[in-house]
């Protein structure tokens, strides 16, 4: 099982119908072949068009920014894992710290959001990290440890092999700041040892840990360089075809 690389950008409430249209043809038409596959994880009025858009080039994916957590029923305004694949989505953006903050999701929900999610074939990629004062008072392993077991640890090795798990600083999340690479490597080396323990060296080895927090063209290289980084979950610059762009040719 050989882990990809991934450029995953996570357009959060923005972009109209238009710009997302325009936005997703700019990426397409400037990408380059590469070994590295991009994910757009779009607003949902988006996913069909984008998806007929994207739907002949190999290394392109649509991801969905979250997913309701039963099957179908009277929960008006979400909408259901069902729904998503039915537009052309094989990933879903899980557990983002915004809607962790936001929207109160616990790790148990997630849970149940990651089972759905896998039931219907689709691609969990699965959110954890900490605030800054968690990360201060030197508790960062402990809380991150906590999401990953809670969320991850209830599936099976062959469930396991089909998520991807990004690492989002939230203290570096829309602030400008970055985790160095070196603490970025240490955390993502933290939690593929946390996949290591509970699934065996196969899976873990095999699992996409991305990096979410202020990633961009300047950093990007870098970050991407360390052992265990295998891409990026990018906000603001995933909003900007040239940005983005940069940022997938930096493996």
């Amino acid at each position: 099982m050989e882990r990809k690389l991934i450029a995953a950008g996570n357009w959060k409430m923005n972009m109209d119908y238009d710009q997302g249209r325009d936005l997703a043809k700019a990426i397409v038409s400037g990408l380059q072949p590469s070994d590295a596959l991009v994910i757009l994880g779009t607003p949902y009025i988006h996913l069909k068009n984008i998806s007929g858009i994207i739907k002949d080039i190999s290394n392109i994916k649509l991801a969905a920014q979250n997913c309701h957590q039963e099957e179908s029923g009277a929960y008006t305004g979400e909408i259901s894992a069902a729904m998503l694949k039915s537009c052309g989505v094989e990933y879903v953006i899980l557990g983002h710290s915004e809607r962790r903050e936001y929207f109160g999701e616990s790790d148990e929900l997630i849970a149940q959001k990651i089972d759905i999610v896998l039931k219907h074939g689709l691609q969990p990629i699965y959110c954890c990290g900490e605030k800054l004062e968690v990360r201060e008072a030197g508790k960062h392993e402990e809380l991150v440890g906590e999401q990953v077991k809670t969320a991850l640890f209830h599936l099976t090795r062959e469930q396991m092999k089909q998520v991807v798990v990004a690492y989002e600083p939230v203290w570096a999340i829309g602030t400008g700041k970055t985790a160095t690479p070196q603490q970025a490597q240490e955390m993502h080396r933290f939690i593929r040892g946390l996949l290591r323990k509970k699934f065996g060296q196969e899976v873990a080895g095999g699992t996409s840990i991305l990096y979410g927090g202020s990633v961009k063209p300047d950093n990007a290289k870098e970050l991407f360089s360390q052992p265990d980084v295998d891409g990026g979950l990018v906000g603001g610059a995933s909003l900007k075809a040239g940005d983005f762009l940069a940022i997938a040719s930096s493996f």
